[in-house]
């Protein structure tokens, strides 16, 4: 039985208090990381197919010209029509940040990918307004995302058990409380404005591995974005939709842990404890530390595909089952498939976006060294618990030798083994190359790196769509 609670008031109480000079600077210094890794991934997933279909899409519809979209270049759409599209560039690959649980009955899907959807509003509002300062929307980015991580760390596991996709569901959150901050609501319009997030909020794991998953999170920017301006306009909903018999934790997660909500919003900010992963592959966060195992294997004994006669891979079910394909036939099904990673790693000794491709996963290479690899529940790993993510390879060599490694239980990109500034600066330039050139590059990362310390916002947006670029190749071509 669910607890009535007042978990709706205690979030429209920290929404309306919060300001930007309640950040503390280690809350500030980790959203400009945060910021760099999100904005590399936008541009980065304006180049995959299913963005360049939402954007068509949206062009299509038309509409009142409030934001621009994401490698696409002047053009601006309606603001919910332009959330839909950053949000599913900025998850197209997987690639984007992770909260951070220290709960040892937590399951590691719940956690939700937190930047995307308060950004994506952010800076799709702060366009439609004109001049918002960079402290505007790192303030409403910081309430968006503490909002978004108190509701996935209090949910109870079910949610995710039962096949909801938290960062589709408890998204819409990030990016309705983002937006409303931007839009100065507070008492009963931001009450509805939740009330109708609780509503919209969408996401069913099914869709992993499909151009649908990476919706989820542009659904929920998209869905964040309507029901601040719905409330905006005075349209209601249920002032106390997060509690009660009927509230978004009782009917998708059978409730929420009573105990931590008594610490309430902001006590401490989830973005400084427990933290915030920087995700170093573009593939489930399940995967990551088998993915470190694989490189380390093939560096450590200098192994070549062809030296390989079979991969076996042990691990529990809080990787088996969540990354469940076992032969991987593009991309998408690829990060979700431990086969399709370990031969990647083995054949490419890395796995960045550009490996990512339908053409080489579904080649002959991949395809033949899949079918080599088994996939096996180990009851030992599985009997340890979930706290951290365990595994072990085993590659059986032509030459009869079996080479072992376990996994590293410290994520790395995780809060207690971080990626350094100068990794993060190189990720970016990864997700940037082909998309826009150096000189660019530089001017973008300086200006999220400043972006609460008198950055030009609306330039920071015209580099990602593209605006400067697309307007020289147009008169170019005069």
């Amino acid at each position: 039985m669910t607890t009535t609670s007042n978990i709706t008031a205690q979030a429209i109480s920290f929404i309306e208090r919060t300001t930007y000079a309640d950040l503390p600077e280690e809350a500030l210094a980790i959203g400009r990381r945060c910021m760099v890794d999100t904005v590399g991934l936008y541009l980065a997933g304006s180049h995959e197919p299913s963005v360049r279909i939402l954007v068509e899409d949206a062009l299509a519809q038309g509409g009142r010209g409030d934001a621009p979209l994401p490698g696409a270049g002047a053009a601006k759409v309606p603001a919910p029509l332009a959330g839909r599209v950053w949000g599913i560039a900025g998850h197209a690959h997987d690639w984007d940040d992770t909260q951070v649980s220290h709960d040892p009955a937590h399951v590691y899907g719940l956690l939700t990918h937190p930047s995307v959807p308060p950004l994506t509003a952010a800076l799709v509002i702060g366009s439609q307004l004109g001049n918002v300062d960079g402290r505007d929307i790192m303030l409403a980015f910081q309430v968006g995302f503490e909002v978004e991580c108190k509701i996935s760390e209090w949910m109870k596991p079910r949610h995710y058990r039962r096949g909801h996709h938290t960062s589709g569901t408890v998204g819409t959150f990030g990016a309705a409380v983002a937006a409303a901050k931007l839009l100065g609501l507070k008492g009963e319009k931001l009450a509805y404005t939740l009330g109708m997030a609780a509503s919209f909020a969408a996401g069913i794991r099914v869709n992993f591995g499909t151009m649908t998953k990476p919706m989820h999170v542009g659904r929920a920017c998209e869905n964040g974005i309507t029901a601040a301006l719905l409330a905006a306009r005075g349209f209601d909903a249920d002032p106390t939709a997060l509690d009660g018999a009927w509230g978004f934790f009782s009917v998708m997660g059978d409730g929420f842990d009573e105990e931590k909500v008594k610490a309430g919003f902001g006590a401490p900010l989830t973005i400084v404890s427990p933290g915030v992963s920087v995700k170093p592959y573009p593939s489930g966060i399940l995967t990551h530390q088998s993915m470190d195992a694989m490189v380390k294997l093939v560096l450590d004994h200098d192994l070549k595909a062809e030296e390989v006669e079979r991969i076996r891979f042990f691990a529990g079910k809080n990787i088996i089952e969540p990354i469940r394909y076992p032969i991987a036939k593009n991309h998408l099904q690829a990060k979700f498939s431990m086969p399709a990673l370990l031969a990647m790693i083995v054949l490419c000794r890395r796995a960045s976006h550009h490996e990512f491709e339908d053409a080489f996963v579904a080649g002959e290479a991949m395809q033949d060294l899949q079918a080599r690899t088994d996939v096996i529940e180990d009851p030992e790993i599985d009997a340890q618990g979930y706290d951290k993510i365990r595994s072990r390879i085993e590659v059986v060599t032509k030459d009869g030798r079996t080479l072992v490694q376990w996994a590293d239980e410290r994520y790395r990109g995780g809060p207690s083994n971080p990626i350094s500034d100068d990794g993060l600066d190189a990720k970016f330039r990864m997700c940037a190359e082909g998309v826009i050139d150096g000189a660019r590059q530089d001017e973008l990362l300086a200006l999220v790196r400043g972006i609460d310390k008198g950055a030009d916002v609306k330039r920071l947006v015209s580099l990602i769509s593209g605006a400067d670029e697309h307007a020289a190749k147009e008169i170019a071509a005069e």
